[in-house]
């Protein structure tokens, strides 16, 4: 019995992360094909699902994750915003400049972590809460990047405010999570392996 709760339960776990790639909702019939299961099962899982709020159904009968999960997106936050504090801490004093954790909402990109350094006389303020779109800054740039399978570090100048540099890393291999490690700065540009290091860093502590 314990097998086969398992079981369910990492079946029910698969369909909710295919539902998270973002296709604009999939038929029963496409879940089905997609993680290679039998319709019956699909709908089974789908059952508890709806109950529980975690997908919801369309007028097409398109399946789409739920606003049950927004809830647990919520409850995440505060552990992740721990988890990355003492990472931008190091990384702030290192390179002397402010750094930030990046999450993507949509097709923005929103700061839920920002440290700024301690012994510098002039840094960027960088506010929690902070939104823009993804097309712009480095930040941004970077969780596109992820989306497109790409790594490295991504630089921009000017482009979130006037004369503020940044340079920015996707967090790469968190499945649940996108995700940038940034800085900002005034200055002169940070060695962008330093920033691409604390990613990595941050990556490993969330795995």
């Amino acid at each position: 019995m314990a097998a086969e709760s398992a079981q369910t339960l990492e079946r029910g776990l698969r369909l909710l992360r295919l539902l998270a790639e973002g296709r604009g909702g999939l038929t029963p019939t496409e879940l089905a094909k997609e993680l290679a299961l039998s319709r019956p099962v699909i709908y089974r899982l789908l059952t508890t699902l709806l109950q529980e709020g975690f997908v919801r159904r369309d007028t097409e009968g398109r399946v789409h994750l739920g606003f049950g999960m927004l809830a647990l997106a919520q409850a995440v936050q505060p552990l992740l915003r721990a988890a990355a504090l003492p990472v931008l801490r190091k990384l702030a004093e290192q390179v002397g400049a402010t750094a930030h954790l990046t999450v993507a909402e949509g097709d923005d990109g929103l700061a839920v972590a920002v440290v700024e350094p301690s012994w510098t006389t002039l840094h960027v303020a960088y506010r929690e809460g902070a939104r823009h779109p993804l097309s712009r800054g480095a930040a941004g740039q970077a969780i596109l990047a992820l989306r497109a399978g790409e790594s490295g570090y991504f630089v921009s100048e000017g482009q979130l405010q006037e004369g503020a540099r940044g340079v920015a890393a996707p967090v790469v291999g968190v499945p649940w999570l996108e995700a940038s490690v940034g800085v900002v700065t005034f200055g002169p540009l940070p060695d962008g392996e330093n920033v691409l290091a604390a990613a990595v860093e941050l990556a490993a502590a969330l795995a």
